[in-house]
């Protein structure tokens, strides 16, 4: 796990190279690499975790010097692929950077979607004379990719192009939007026009000598065929439970120690659970305390109690963090480390995690990121059961549900579920189902720019990424499997696992996730819908798998989240960061808002009468963006 970098340009890319790569040595504190060749120049930062002598260094050369690469990621089935591979290619260490380098030898880009693991790449080929860039199938780490006026660059991090002379820091309106709507941005679009992510399961190929020349690729589509397999439920169960414990145990692999993340709910539990039964060892877990009670207006609850109830069942040690978070101190920190103006809290509690593991020298940590995507856990995934009524209920007792449960206090949790549910009840399905993943209302979102800039995105509808990608995976029927295809597309790598990097490697930490083991993801795209949410019971399967290795008090325990008091901080703590950041001079020095508008947001919020504090956050996170990112 490493952070990686690169530069294609006829202009001083010797000094370029070390500015991005120093920037990003929080991914990486154990060695630096450079490598130049023509007019490339290719960084390394490395963390050391399989094979910790000098020949995993990086940037790594072919044994014949054909090809050189940079990689961030851990593949867990390399010593297979070295089997395949035998005698065709003389190793020199024991790392999976050099399976990769074999397998492209041998494969070339085919080898991509025979690695079962997490990675960004960049390789470079002599004999042809370009750059080939890969990013894994579930975009578990992240990759960003700049091309204009002849300079391509690449990075693990935004940040690690914001030396580059002469930078184009144009805005992607469109991208801000997106950030509204969703509290990220699903997709390839970032704040930066030019700056793009590479999307999970492409490549890009580059000519070094013409830039322009572009080429992208999607190697792998998450398999929702319309195809299940027939089995007996106690063979699913059966089924699950290898293919769950054969994850665990291909992600264990290190020559340094691992922890876990623990947060007591079922998925973390399983794997915890998993790799105790399997390794014999006395692990050690980590938890946050977040102090939240039971009632209050976020609708979470604060899961210190259950994680203490599996580590005691499973007897693990229980590293127990405080969530002393200091949000107006933090909060610039954290939006500098995720690169991108996500609105959420929880990567506070990852930061948190990752700190004490570093302390402890644990530096790898599983987690259970995944689980809900994969088999069903969101409260989003039970509205499912509603769609019949709502196909059935006219348009305009839709409308008239909307407009009651609008009337209602929004401090409620349970009026905020109500809402969400019914505020697209009047409108096709698909677009229905979009709307789950809403936040602010399109109006509502695009009123908030100035003039000037909702003449740019008068146009723009951020719900059709999610309609349109339907076409990918035309012969999947089932309207849950919509839903767990836009979590594992987008809500994954674009959020959860984009903050759970970012976190992590901000304190040199690696971080895994068993759930998207390549076979596992495959497994479950093949598990018929009822057996993954059986009435209201969602992750029915796994739980089901659950019961032979944890207590039925956490594996059917009510839902919560990883979450914050973020209603709290914006209408209390944040007052003086809110007049600051979003101050009449500020929004109009930058142009893009309209003061007026932002403010009744901001006032309505703090009266009750709408919800949109994770709007209000949402804006302070692009300011906080700006300011770091733009304006430095």
């Amino acid at each position: 796990m490493c952070g990686i970098t690169g530069i294609i340009s006829n202009k001083d890319i010797q000094k370029r190279i070390v500015d991005a790569n120093t920037i990003i040595h929080h991914r990486g504190p154990d060695d630096t690499g450079y490598f130049m060749y023509n007019n490339l120049a290719l960084g390394h930062q490395r963390l050391s975790i399989l094979d910790l002598s000098e020949r995993g260094h990086q940037p790594m050369l072919s044994n014949d010097g054909s090809l050189a690469i940079v990689y961030n990621g851990e593949i867990y089935n390399h010593q297979e692929l070295r089997s395949k591979i035998g005698n065709s290619y003389s190793f020199n260490s024991s790392t999976d950077t050099e399976t990769i380098l074999a397998g492209y030898q041998i494969y070339g880009t085919d080898i991509f979607n025979m690695l079962n693991g997490i990675f960004a790449l960049a390789i470079l080929d002599k004999s042809k004379n370009e750059l080939i860039i890969c990013r894994d199938q579930y975009g578990v780490k992240p990759l960003y990719y700049y091309s204009h006026n002849g300079d391509f660059v690449f990075g693990s991090e935004i940040k690690s192009f914001l030396n580059i002379p002469g930078l184009n820091k144009r805005l992607d309106y469109s991208a801000l939007v997106n950030y509204l709507h969703y509290l990220y941005s699903p997709g390839e679009k970032t704040p930066f026009e030019y700056i793009k992510k590479l999307a999970p399961g492409h490549f890009i190929k580059i000519s070094l000598d013409n830039i322009n020349d572009l080429k992208s690729t999607k190697y792998f589509e998450i398999p929702f065929t319309g195809e299940y397999d027939t089995y007996t439920e106690k063979e699913w169960i059966d089924k699950l439970d290898i293919h769950f414990t054969n994850a665990v145990e291909r992600q264990l692999q290190s020559d340094v120690p691992v922890g876990f993340f623990l947060s007591g709910g079922l998925d973390s539990s399983l794997i915890v659970a998993i790799a105790q039964k399997n390794t014999g060892k006395k692990l050690r877990a980590y938890t946050i305390d977040t102090d939240m009670t039971k009632d209050n207006i976020e609708g979470f609850t604060n899961d210190l109690y259950y994680a203490k109830k599996v580590a005691k069942h499973l007897d693990v040690d229980l590293e127990i963090v405080k969530s002393d978070v200091d949000i107006v101190k933090d909060f610039d920190k954290m939006i500098w480390h995720l690169d991108e103006p996500q609105a959420d809290a929880a990567p506070l509690n990852v930061l948190k995690i990752s700190n004490k593991a570093r302390e402890n020298g644990d530096f790898v940590l599983l987690g259970g990121t995944g689980g809900d995507d994969l088999f069903s856990g969101y409260r989003r995934h039970q509205a499912v059961l509603m769609e019949k009524y709502l196909k059935l209920t006219p348009g305009f007792i839709a409308s008239g549900l909307k407009k009651l449960i609008s009337v209602l206090p929004q401090d409620n949790p349970n009026v905020r579920r109500a809402a969400k549910l019914l505020k697209h009840g009047n409108l096709p399905q698909l677009e229905r189902l979009a709307g789950y993943y809403e936040w602010l209302p399109l109006d509502t979102n695009k009123s908030l720019f100035s003039s000037s800039i909702q003449d740019k995105i008068k146009n723009y509808n951020p719900t059709e990424i999610l309609t349109d990608s339907l076409s990918n995976i035309p012969k999947e029927k089932e309207i849950l499997n919509y839903l767990l295809y836009w979590d594992m597309k987008y809500f994954l790598p674009d959020h959860n696992l984009n903050y759970t990097d970012k976190m992590s490697m901000a304190v040199g930490i690696e971080t895994r996730v068993p759930f998207l083991d390549n076979d596992l993801v495959k497994f479950s795209t093949r598990l018929p819908v009822n057996l993954k949410m059986k009435g209201k019971e969602t992750k029915y399967l796994l739980k089901k798998v659950a019961e032979r290795y944890l207590p039925k008090e956490v594996i059917y325990r009510p839902k919560t989240g990883f979450g914050a008091p973020v209603r709290k901080w914006i209408t209390q703590d944040l007052d003086e960061m809110i007049n600051d950041y979003l101050s009449l001079s500020s929004i109009e020095n930058r142009g893009i808002f309209d003061y007026k508008e932002v403010h009744n947001l901001i006032e309505n919020n703090k009266k009750g009468k709408i919800d949109a504090s994770y709007s209000v956050w949402s804006l302070l996170a692009i300011e906080s963006w700006m300011r770091q990112f733009v304006d430095k």
